[in-house]
């Protein structure tokens, strides 16, 4: 009896294993790459085990990898195409077509606006509704990963720093690879003005209602050469019908460099020192003085240049309809502290738009004017560096009051001054370096659609774009900085700066669209 129920146990125990194993066996990589019709890769699909939590986002290529167990259903999905489900395999190929039903909808180009399914050009239109959400203070944020082909790389992390925005990658070795941003119909430069991180930072991210990315070559066929790298098209926010209506929104944010280079301590740094130049040894006395200078003393540098960083977003709205006269008003302050100390930034805008429509609707008036203020005080990045490998066991201050009170090589005797890291702190605060880009663009945009011919427009746009920068980048006297050999204090030193830019734009088209349901055609004509 007891041999039988051994019998029974170890049965069970071996039916047990075979079962784990064939379950093991049925899990598998699965890996694949996952693209648009055009043979374009999708940016930040969403690929997900069908009735799980299990899932994952595409790459920049395209590509995901995911475990599943065989037979498994994976679901891909993405904003403006239909959902696709395949059996889960070691390599897959998904192809996701666009959803029809959005194939009505009116997209804003070059020369107007379209159905998305007269297009031959490669579009993709992005909602208010569609953007990402959160805390966004760079109008760039609300697109990252939305759009197939848009990359979206961020800056060096500084205060309101821009990112470096490409469509299908670059073409160009030397050339500018930026697309060309046009804003409400004005063409800007994306390299904006001095002290403008790009021209997004011109507009406040809770002003837009649209983009649009033109990816294609067709694109040159209205903007010209400025067009090759791709066109990003941003409509705003405009006056409506209905009553007026006030709006807000407020963010508070909060930042901390929580992750740092791994260095040694002081007391780490005096053993390795000590080990390396042995009692004996002819550097041996020159390190026991440097070393014993402040025998007692432990500084941690990148403590010393960190910070939280606060920062805050706060927006107004007020749109509506006064008698005849749909409007739009908006005001927005950011500010942002960086998580290197004295980095700083802040942006006032302010943006008015007027939309009236005159003899019974055949003449619209779209009237838009933007105002910024952007405020920069950049930080030194070089502290960041010299944080990691200034000496631990020296203090941040000196007790004489040298180099304006920062401890630096120069007050050893003897110490090779001129080829030592600086006081990282005396970096940063003996150095003012800001700028102040004040900028401006407004537009009036007449569309006029001939009375007794409806199908033909007449289409006026007059605009200005005009950047002011001032800027200051100056070096404390007596810093180790403006020395001349580290060893004695020199003369402060610096430079000023000043930029206008002005550009004016005179745009006019006529276009002729008329649908004939008798011959089943359409004609569409356009000449500017």
């Amino acid at each position: 009896m007891k041999r039988n129920a051994t019998f029974k146990v170890l049965l069970m125990f071996i039916v047990g294993l075979f079962l784990s194993v064939n379950t093991f066996a049925q899990q598998i990589v699965v890996k694949g790459i996952v693209k648009d019709t055009t043979g374009e890769p999708i940016i930040g699909a969403n690929v997900i085990v069908k009735g799980t939590t299990n899932g994952t986002i595409t790459d920049f290529d395209g590509n995901f990898l995911l475990n599943a167990n065989k037979g498994d259903i994976i679901i891909i999905s993405f904003i403006g195409y239909r959902s696709q489900e395949a059996q889960a395999a070691a390599s897959m190929n998904i192809i996701l077509k666009d959803d029809t039903e959005l194939l009505d909808e009116v997209v804003v180009i070059g020369y107007g606006s379209v159905k998305k399914d007269d297009l031959s050009g490669s579009v993709v239109a992005i909602k208010a509704e569609e953007m990402n959400k959160g805390a966004v203070t760079s109008p760039q944020e609300l697109i990252m990963g939305k759009v197939p082909g848009l990359s979206v790389s961020q800056g060096d992390g500084a205060p309101g720093a821009g990112s470096t925005i490409r469509i299908r990658g670059g073409a160009s070795l030397n050339a500018s690879n930026d697309p060309l941003i046009v804003i409400d119909g004005i063409p800007v430069s994306n390299d904006a003005a001095p002290g403008t991180p790009n021209a997004l930072a011109t507009i406040n991210p809770n002003d837009i209602e649209t983009f649009t990315v033109l990816k294609d070559a067709s694109a040159t066929a209205i903007y010209g050469s400025r067009a090759s790298n791709g066109v990003i098209i941003i409509q705003t926010k405009k006056g409506t019908q209905d009553k007026i209506k006030v709006s807000y929104s407020g963010t508070f944010t909060a930042k901390d460099p929580y992750k740092r280079i791994e260095t040694l301590d002081a007391q780490s740094f005096r053993e390795v020192m000590q080990a390396q130049y042995p009692e004996g040894t002819a550097q041996s006395a020159d390190i026991q003085r440097i070393l014993n200078v402040y025998p007692n003393q432990s500084t941690d540098w990148q403590d010393a240049i960190y910070q939280t960083g606060l920062s805050t977003d706060q927006n107004i709205g007020i749109a509506g309809k006064a008698g005849f006269m749909p409007f739009r008003i908006s005001l927005g302050y950011n500010t942002e502290k960086g998580t290197l100390k004295t980095s700083k930034y802040e942006r006032y805008t302010g943006a008015v738009n007027l939309s009236p429509k005159f003899f019974d609707n055949h003449l619209s008036v779209d009237i838009n004017v933007k105002g910024t203020i952007n405020k920069n005080r950049f930080a030194d990045s070089g502290a960041v560096g010299a944080a990691a490998f200034f000496d631990p066991t020296k203090p941040i201050y000196d007790e004489e009051n040298r180099y304006n009170g920062y401890w630096n090589w120069g007050i050893v005797q003897g110490a090779q001054a001129d080829l030592a890291t600086q006081n990282p702190l005396s970096l940063l605060y003996d150095r003012n370096n800001h700028g102040t880009t004040k900028r401006s663009l407004g537009n009036i945009q007449l569309d006029y659609k001939i009375h007794g011919l409806e199908d033909l427009h007449a289409n006026l746009n007059l605009g200005y774009d005009v950047a002011k920068t001032t800027g200051r980048n100056f070096v404390n006297s007596n810093s180790v900085q403006s020395s001349l050999d580290k060893t004695f204090t020199g003369l402060g030193q610096g430079n000023t700066w000043n930029n206008l830019r002005r550009n004016h734009l005179l745009d006019f088209y006529m276009n002729y669209a008329k649908n004939i349901e008798s011959i089943k055609s359409n004609f569409d004509i356009m000449a500017g």
